[in-house]
């Protein structure tokens, strides 16, 4: 385990080649999602609904494969050769994405499946395990961490978006295939600084701990991470329309401007939008981070319970922009202002509930079975994801703003309730947060 204890401040340097791998995975991996849904529809021909449903399905599985991945970390092939082994199935899937066939493109959805499932997980326990117990440094770790996740979503519908959407769809789907290519090899390269961190299977001894000696107080984290998940795969729900409804509206319902003529001079694309997101985290991360390490050093800072809870709020508060959007504009020619709003308040709530979950599940979890528990965290994704998908196959049958109204109402009771279970999972955390 890397502790860095003589720097109580500075973060292990480990942690900076699992940023840089973290970023150019999800580089590969919002390049080719935010191509994904204007694909179908546009050039395979898709009918909405299908497409969304099928988006659905597969943002689902691309996040329930990490609880398999996580299981063959612990108990087999450990966290380096999964990673290495997820990552290059992602490269071959995403180049496979270049190739105009309609069968190639089901077997490239499956690798990436499949390879989401080798590296997704397994990366944000290696994080974890950068730390000891109660190092207080582990949560502003993780955010650093998930800063490096944005910085490739933000450069990735950039990039991938521009290709697809104004050059070759299937031009796009292959840059997404080299920045996997340049994640892997970053790893690969990063192996020194990472010689002190655990990378193997869990010992015998730990998988004794994990298989047979769960104590009563570690069932109790293991409850709490369970009610907390609930609540997780509706945030996710909600944030999926990125990719699904959200990413619709900006392609059908927003004035997009022209882009200068170096660029081709052609409309800006709508996959672009997706990037928004990302940019708002790169900006306030690092002012979330000091807002809570000032908080700390105060003793105000909040449970990550509680955090999370703000979460949700701000997810509703992010739709109750799109509810203004629709019904004031009639969804003709929408100012972009109205998306970036939207995703600035959805992005406060993604800061307060997402790299907070990943640090938490690291906290909670039993020895040996961390890498299961942090496929299982990434199973909210899964569920949320196809939870999303099915909610926009209603895009087109209701109108927008009953749409973006009924997830303000969902968001904000599933708020009210997590609020009120907080002193319940506090009692069952037995101190561990």
């Amino acid at each position: 385990m890397v502790t860095d204890a003589a720097s109580p401040t500075r973060q292990p340097r480990a942690l900076y080649v699992l940023f840089m791998t973290e970023l150019w995975e999800r580089f590969s991996f919002y390049g080719m999602q935010a191509l994904l849904m204007l694909y179908m529809t546009k050039h395979l021909g898709f009918e909405q609904a299908h497409a969304s449903s099928l988006n659905g399905w597969y943002g689902g599985l691309v996040y329930l494969t990490p609880l398999g991945g996580g299981l063959l970390a612990d108990r087999l092939l450990g966290y380096k050769r999964t990673i290495i082994l997820g990552g290059t199935l992602m490269m071959i899937g995403h180049f496979l994405m270049a190739i105009d066939r309609l069968p190639v493109f089901y077997t490239a959805l499956a690798c990436l499946i499949i390879g989401v499932g080798g590296i997704k997980a397994n990366i944000s326990t290696v994080v974890g395990k950068l730390y000891q117990p109660g190092d207080a440094r582990r949560d502003r770790g993780f955010t650093i961490f998930y800063m490096g996740i944005n910085i490739g979503g933000l450069l990735a519908p950039l990039v991938c978006g521009y290709l697809g959407e104004s050059v070759s769809w299937h031009l796009g789907f292959a840059a997404a295939g080299v920045g996997m290519a340049i994640g892997l090899a970053s790893f690969l390269y990063g192996q020194r600084l990472l010689a002190g961190v655990d990378l193997g299977p869990a010992s015998r001894g730990e998988k004794e701990s994990g298989r047979k000696a769960i104590a009563r107080e570690d069932w109790g984290r293991i409850a709490v991470l369970l009610i907390i998940w609930v609540f997780v795969m509706l945030f996710w729900a909600g944030y999926f329309q990125t990719w699904v409804t959200l990413t619709l509206w900006a392609d059908a319902n927003t004035y997009r401007p022209m882009l200068p003529s170096w660029l081709g001079g052609k409309v800006m694309p709508a996959s672009w939008t997706t990037s928004f997101n990302s940019a708002y985290i790169i900006v306030l991360t690092p002012l979330v981070n000091a807002l809570w390490l000032a908080l700390a050093r105060r003793g105000l800072e909040p449970s990550s319970p509680f955090k999370m809870v703000l979460g949700l709020v701000g997810l509703a508060l992010s739709f109750a922009i799109m509810v203004m959007a629709a019904r004031l504009t009639g969804g003709h020619g929408a100012s972009l202002a109205w998306l970036g709003g939207c995703y600035f308040l959805m992005t406060m709530g993604e800061l307060t509930l997402s790299p907070v979950g990943l640090s938490l599940v690291t906290k909670l979890a039993p020895p040996g079975i961390g890498g299961a528990l942090m496929g299982i965290w990434f199973l909210t994704n899964a569920v949320g994801y196809k939870l999303g998908g099915w909610v926009g196959e209603y895009w087109e049958r209701v109108s927008h703003g009953t749409f973006f109204a009924g997830w303000v109402v969902v968001s904000l009771a599933a708020a009210l309730v997590f609020l009120l279970l907080l002193p319940t999972l506090k009692r069952l955390a037995h101190g561990a947060e």
